[in-house]
């Protein structure tokens, strides 16, 4: 029993690396910094990001949850993922990949799951800073870190429904300038609805207080903090 489920761990362990980007990419002005952690070394989960170029100064990124856990939502995982990427490439408007993705998991039968997805394009903007167009697929809102206004911003567009879950789905998009200093945070549930004493889920408040006490902190150090809080987060 104790050989099976070191075999299981290690085969979890492969399919998960293969859902997520080996590396973030180097983008000049921007620092990337990441977390992935999985809830069992056992099971696969449905929590999916990545970041990448698209030319001529231009970079998507997204991160999202695929309902359920295991072989099923790995595979919704990699289509979502995959889809994203190809969408990204023929698609301006980030809304417009989403509505595909809708679209493919109406589609697939076999699993019939839905997601929920923040899907974005980075730009140099003129000014300085970057210009983020960020599309919302029944995710929670990105927060923004703003150590100059001494303010912890939620950048959420007007509509967004989950994807994969209604044909006639609707998507919207907010553009935002993303200035020096300044930290833009995506994250899933397994933080918010984590309970730090047991009873009480963190949620959306408590991470906006997390990042209210650490505006003005390097991206990696805010990634740095929230890890450290894993251990404490675990329902």
């Amino acid at each position: 029993a104790e050989a099976d489920s070191a075999i299981i761990g290690d085969y979890a362990a492969v399919l998960q690396r293969t859902l997520l980007p080996p590396s973030l990419p180097t983008i000049e002005g921007l620092t990337l910094a990441s977390h992935y952690h999985a809830s069992s070394p056992l099971q696969v989960g449905g929590d999916f990001y990545d970041v990448f170029a698209l030319g001529k100064d231009r970079w998507a990124f997204f991160l999202g949850d695929v309902q359920g856990h295991g072989a099923g939502a790995a595979a919704v995982t990699s289509l979502v993922r995959y889809t994203l990427r190809a969408a990204a490439l023929h698609h301006d408007d980030p809304t417009e990949g989403l509505a595909e993705l809708n679209r493919l998991l109406l589609m697939d039968t076999s699993h019939r799951r839905f997601c929920t997805v923040l899907f974005g394009v980075i730009t140099p903007d003129p000014r300085g800073g970057f210009r983020v167009t960020l599309a919302t697929g029944g995710h929670p809102p990105a927060l923004l870190l703003d150590p100059a206004g001494g303010e912890v911003h939620e950048i959420r567009s007007s509509t967004g429904m989950f994807v994969g879950a209604l044909e006639n789905a609707t998507f919207s998009a907010c553009s935002f300038r993303l200035q020096e200093g300044q930290t833009l945070l995506l994250y899933t549930d397994g933080i918010t609805e984590a309970r730090p004493d047991g009873r009480t889920m963190f949620g959306e408040d408590g991470l906006a207080r997390f990042t209210q006490a650490r505006l003005g902190l390097s991206t990696s150090k805010v990634i740095e903090d929230l890890v450290a809080l894993i251990p404490d987060l675990s329902p």
